[in-house]
């Protein structure tokens, strides 16, 4: 009679959890977010990634970032060049016995903190208005004294420079010693502007460079400007250099190694690159065939003429089991705001029945031996 109810039961309890359309799990099956792509009024487009599709969906938009241009090096003069706002100290010297800048048994004549005005010019006694602005201290000395020979002939002219506003640039963060910097010559970089603040916070992932000029904003990664010197832009006097951390981040969810926001840790970050970020998938419960990135575009990337996706909501499915999905997966860049989905296998709700079946087994074999 114990044998006969314990039967009863265990058959009982397979028919329940056999019963269960839906057992609890972390992530979607991928038939369940793609059963809907093929209906006629869908807003989802699906796109397996291959070597065949790589090539069209590198010239689609980008998406999850503002673009920035940015500007390449010139050579500039290794000269300072005075400019409205800089300090300038004069010394005249004279040897005649009735000048009119010295007194008697006085040799110079100091002129100090002379700021050159927004017009760009100093004014020295005797001679008015100088425009000294957009020439060499050495050039503006050689003008000052000719404008005075024609008063003092013996006179000779020292001339010396602070810089002002227009001859600095501001260092605002994201370096070790942020603040204004005195731009020594007319050949100042970013990378050198950088190097003085005291080098990029080591805390910062993957840094990036603002430069604000006016109303304008440039930007790109310090990596860059490592990597290729032709893109060190020489700084003008006014800017402003930011170093961050790189905005941009994906997602991650379902049966991944780990469910949250990463940032970029580099300028491209491919859909190989995530997987390794997020931990890889879980072993146990993920389909490799269903690794999924879904990614929302704006509407212009599907207005005629333009070459985009289909709908502005797009789902890229990768198949990790082949070697052109390895392939193509290693070369499909990751764009801000991307969702990696890493969806259960089939197989997942199959095993926790069978799982649950042989905790029943073993309870109902206790409930036996009673």
């Amino acid at each position: 009679m114990g044998l006969n109810i314990k039967h009863i039961v265990w058959v009982l309890m397979v028919l329940g959890l056999t019963a269960c359309t839906s057992l609890p799990r972390g992530g979607a099956v991928e038939k369940e977010i793609l059963e809907t792509s093929d209906a006629p009024d869908t807003d989802i487009a699906v796109y397996p990634v291959t070597r065949a599709f790589l090539p069209s969906v590198k010239k689609w938009p980008r998406t999850g970032q503002r673009g920035y241009d940015w500007i390449g090096h010139s050579h500039g003069s290794i000269a300072q060049v005075i400019r409205p706002g800089d300090m300038l100290n004069i010394l005249v010297w004279d040897s005649g016995e009735n000048s009119l800048l010295t007194g008697p048994e006085q040799r110079v004549a100091q002129l100090p903190a002379i700021r050159v005005s927004e017009a760009g010019s100093i004014f020295v006694p005797y001679v008015g208005k100088v425009r000294v602005a957009g020439r060499t201290p050495d050039g503006a000395r050689q003008l000052v004294q000719r404008q005075l020979e024609s008063i003092v002939p013996s006179a000779q002219v020292q001339l010396s420079m602070s810089e002002g506003r227009q001859n600095s640039i501001d260092l605002v963060g994201g370096v070790n010693a942020p603040g204004t910097i005195m731009m020594p010559d007319n050949d100042f970089s970013v990378l050198a502007a950088i190097s003085s603040g005291g080098g990029v916070a080591a805390t910062l992932e993957n840094p990036q460079v603002k430069l604000v000029r006016g109303h304008q904003i440039y930007a790109t990664s310090v990596d860059r400007l490592y990597d290729n010197p032709a893109l060190d832009t020489r700084l003008r006097g006014g800017d402003k250099v930011i170093v961050e951390e790189d905005r941009r981040y994906f997602l991650s969810l379902g049966a991944a190694g780990r469910e949250a926001q990463h940032p970029f840790n580099r300028d491209d970050v491919s859909a190989l690159d995530a997987l390794a970020i997020i931990g890889g998938v879980n072993d146990n419960r993920a389909d490799p065939k269903g690794i999924l990135i879904l990614r929302e575009y704006p509407d212009s990337a599907v207005s005629a003429g333009i070459r985009g996706p289909r709908k502005t909501r797009v789902v890229f499915t990768l198949d990790l089991t082949t070697s052109d999905g390895l392939f193509s997966a290693r070369n499909f860049h990751i764009h801000s705001g991307d969702l990696v989905l890493a969806t259960e296998s089939p197989l997942t709700n199959t095993r926790t029945i069978l799982g649950l079946v042989g905790q029943a087994f073993g309870i109902v074999t206790s409930a036996g031996r009673l």
